[in-house]
């Protein structure tokens, strides 16, 4: 397989996820992806910027959060997130620190 078609194939497989827990899936929660897969939306959000930046595009994490979640942050989390109990919280805090805190 050659390197463009190799780009192509994980850019459409990035963007059937991003439609996966977007569209399809907007009711699992981002602590509850973040406890059982290490990984969130707004960690993908994140990544999507640090992309870009290593591109020499500038964009901040509102103008990444909002390209990723096809709307500002807030309205997404108006519209989808639930409050989440201190079990799931705790389990957070645990679950950030081993897969976000420590890589930055």
């Amino acid at each position: 397989m050659d390197n463009q078609t190799e780009i192509e194939l994980q850019a459409a497989a990035f963007r059937r996820l991003q439609k996966h827990l977007m569209e399809d899936r907007p009711d699992v929660q981002n602590i509850d992806l973040m406890n059982m897969a290490g990984f969130c939306r707004n960690c993908l959000s994140r990544w999507y910027q640090e992309a870009a930046t290593a591109r020499g595009i500038e964009m901040d994490k509102e103008q990444a959060r909002e390209a990723f979640y096809g709307m500002p942050y807030d309205r997404w989390k108006a519209q989808h997130q639930t409050e989440a109990g201190p079990e799931k919280q705790a389990a957070f805090e645990v679950a950030f620190k081993e897969n976000v805190t420590d890589k930055e």
